[in-house]
């Protein structure tokens, strides 16, 4: 087995999707492997990953039932050292994805045509993340 990796930084404008698709398309046509794994991690406990569409009332929505269920609300949480938003995105974190493993076919993802890869940033500052791609074949 064969293994190769990078890390993609990606620059959050605060909460919300994020979409990294292009990015890991990218990445993944440079590598010239025609079957295998990639996965995907995300490295921070503040933010998430998920395969969406790329609706902008989906996202509008999601994001929307996020604060729903893990609303910023200092005095629902003992765990506020961090700010109002920390124990919140935990628990956006918890419920959500660390790590995607995809199929990489004929050299490319094996994903929906509608279908993209978020970075979900769940704190409302900006911050940079990274996602860990590990490509197997």
């Amino acid at each position: 087995m064969n293994t190769t990796n990078h890390v993609i930084e990606v620059q959050t404008r605060g909460a919300g999707l994020h979409d990294v698709t292009a990015e890991v398309r990218d990445w993944l046509g440079r590598q010239s492997v025609t079957q295998g794994l990639l996965t995907i991690v995300c490295r921070h406990t503040g933010a998430s990953l998920m395969i969406q569409g790329g609706e902008a009332d989906m996202k509008v929505d999601l994001e929307a039932f996020f604060d729903r269920i893990a609303p910023q609300v200092a005095s629902l949480y003992s765990h506020t050292q961090d700010g109002p938003d920390d124990m919140p995105a935990h628990i956006r974190a918890a419920l959500t994805q660390a790590q995607l493993t995809l199929p990489v076919i004929d050299g490319s993802l094996a994903i929906g045509r509608s279908q993209a890869i978020y970075l979900f940033e769940h704190r409302q500052a900006p911050h940079a993340r990274q996602a860990l791609l590990h490509l197997a074949w």
